[in-house]
């Protein structure tokens, strides 16, 4: 005689699978969210990193701009 499942087998199996599929979406779903934020940090320290860099530009065309003040007030006396 062969073997058949009962019905209470077949669907906890069902349910079993059911739950398996959702827990592959929520991780799926975690995996993206994860990215994101980790996009979003690298994002926010490069906009750092350039806010520096424009500060630091700043700083030397102040500083240039000063010398070429002195050197033209130099030039006229």
């Amino acid at each position: 005689m062969a073997f058949t499942p009962s019905k209470d087998q077949k669907r906890r199996e069902r349910e079993q699978k059911k739950l398996d599929k959702r827990m592959a979406r929520e991780d799926a779903r975690a995996e993206k969210l994860a990215a994101q934020q980790a996009a979003e940090e690298a994002a926010a320290k490069e906009a750092i990193k350039m806010s520096e860099a424009d500060a630091q530009a700043k700083l030397e065309a102040d500083f240039e701009a000063e010398l070429a003040a002195e050197a033209a007030a130099a030039a006229e006396s």
